[in-house]
């Protein structure tokens, strides 16, 4: 052994103590496979689009298009269809009428405007009735676009006014002696309201008008047995046992007909304190409901088909554009105020004008604020 070498150690077999050391693992590349493609955010060329989201985005815009254009058609159809029934309302309105009225100021969707509704109710089933012209229902309607409100004001039939060139007699004989144009002037001789259109219903035709908008929904505040009118049956043995119309309290869904004859009640056998009075609220109620339905997205579905049809009953100065403009600020209206003109009963069946009625008037026309009828007046002026 040389010199300065250390001998060689021998050591026992086995296992020696410890971790034994491997060799690392080689690096694999990554896999990129299962990671969504990298997006240029910062400026350069962007990557293309896939085929799926070029598809997608066109069938929406394909879609949004297509249901522009059948909106587009569908209100085109709605226009020409409640146009046409205008036209032929507005030529049944004699000139004199059209005379009689105050010009609008501005727009009706942006200016208040006072519209007078007077409803004609000549039954084909009796025959004294037949041809009567008398304004059973007499009501103004004020739209105030500013303040989001629609108020209306009833007239009862009997009260006692100046008619124009005829001295004193019944509200409703105006439109009798002289027609729209005479009921206009009368109305404003008494209310000392400029009218700036006037809308006449017939009540006989209008029975077909809410049967073509699916009914409406009224409000029946308590039950109701009628007197005997318009008998529903053909043998005179079975009239003689019918007692009457009959309505429960409660919201209740009525046809034409049977809303024509809620209208109609002027005796009510389960409470004799109902008037006349009663009677013509019971009509601006079933007024009002179909109003209401006529602004519904259903009728607006229906329009292009029974556009015409529900024109039919009506004459009026108002075109087709400011039909929808009234419809668009009934549609609007967050409230509604409804006031209603009275008196005393004197001279058999006339209606003597309370002192009321000028405050009444006043309330209508947002000058002052609303107050109900004096208490223990059946037939008093106020607004609720």
């Amino acid at each position: 052994m040389a010199q300065g070498e250390k001998p060689y150690r021998v050591y026992r077999g086995g296992r020696v103590k410890g971790r034994v050391p491997t060799l690392a693992k080689p690096e694999r590349a990554p896999d990129r496979t299962d990671r969504k493609p990298f997006r240029f955010k910062g400026p350069g060329p962007k990557p293309e689009k896939t085929i799926r989201d070029v598809n997608w985005r066109r069938g929406i815009l394909i879609g949004v298009i297509v249901l522009f254009v059948l909106l587009l058609v569908w209100g085109v159809a709605s226009y020409l269809a409640l146009r046409s029934g205008a036209k032929a309302a507005n030529k049944r309105l004699p000139k004199s009428a059209k005379a009689a009225l105050v010009p609008q100021s501005g727009l009706i969707l942006s200016h208040p405007s006072v519209i007078l509704l007077l409803g004609t109710d000549h039954s084909s089933r009796i025959r004294e009735r037949t041809g009567f012209q008398r304004s059973d229902s007499i009501m103004l309607l004020r739209t105030d676009p500013g303040k989001g409100r629609l108020n209306y004001l009833s007239i009862p039939r009997d009260l006692r006014v100046d008619v124009p060139g005829h001295g004193f007699d019944k509200i409703n004989v105006a439109f009798q002696l002289g027609g729209p144009s005479l009921a206009i002037r009368t109305v404003r001789r008494f209310t000392d309201i400029e009218v700036n259109h006037v809308v006449i219903v017939d009540f006989e035709a209008f029975t077909k008008v809410i049967d073509k908008v699916g009914g409406v929904d009224i409000n029946v505040p308590a039950p109701i047995l009628s007197n005997k009118f318009d008998c529903p049956y053909k043998t005179q043995a079975r009239c003689d046992r019918w007692q009457g119309w009959r309505f429960a309290k409660g919201t209740q869904h009525m046809n034409g007909m049977r809303a024509r004859v809620y209208s109609r009640i002027r005796e009510n056998k389960l409470d004799p304190g109902e008037s006349d009075v009663t009677r013509t609220e019971r009509q601006q109620e079933v007024i009002q409901a179909l109003l209401s339905k006529l602004t519904g997205l259903g009728v607006l579905f229906k329009l292009p088909f029974i556009g015409d049809d529900i024109m039919r009953p009506l004459t009026t100065d108002l075109s087709a554009g400011q039909l929808a403009q009234v419809a668009l600020v009934k549609k609007r209206s967050g409230n509604e105020l409804h006031c209603r003109l009275g008196g005393t009963p004197s001279f058999g069946s006339y209606l003597q004008p309370d002192e009321e009625a000028r405050r009444t008037v006043a309330a209508f026309l947002g000058q002052s604020a609303p107050q109900p009828p004096l208490p223990g007046s059946a037939y008093g002026s106020g607004c609720r």
